[in-house]
């Protein structure tokens, strides 16, 4: 007996259906026949992207802390690189 392959489904494809089921074009239950999906598999999509729908708006503020951190770090490693290279031109002069 051969097993059933799972079918996978693109975000894309989930973002469509969920979509349309909070728009209240069509009943859940219809959507599901029209693509033949399980009430509950539609459900648990609709809950995932209501939970994750804050992220959308609170991911460019952290995008731009972590960007500020970074940027901070960077221009303090090339603080003390730039130290670096005038204490070795300083020295290169008092040896020739």
């Amino acid at each position: 007996m051969a097993k059933r392959k799972r079918r996978t489904f693109t975000p894309e494809f989930k973002t469509e259906v969920v979509l349309e089921a909070l728009s209240g074009e069509s009943s859940q239950a219809e959507l599901c026949r029209r693509h033949n999906l399980s009430e509950d598999q539609v459900s648990k999509w609709k809950q995932r992207f209501l939970e994750n729908a804050v992220s959308v708006f609170a991911g460019t503020d952290q995008q731009s802390s972590e960007a500020a951190k970074r940027i901070a770090h960077l221009e303090q490693l090339v603080g003390r690189l730039t130290v670096a290279l005038d204490i070795e031109k300083k020295a290169l002069t008092w040896l020739s």
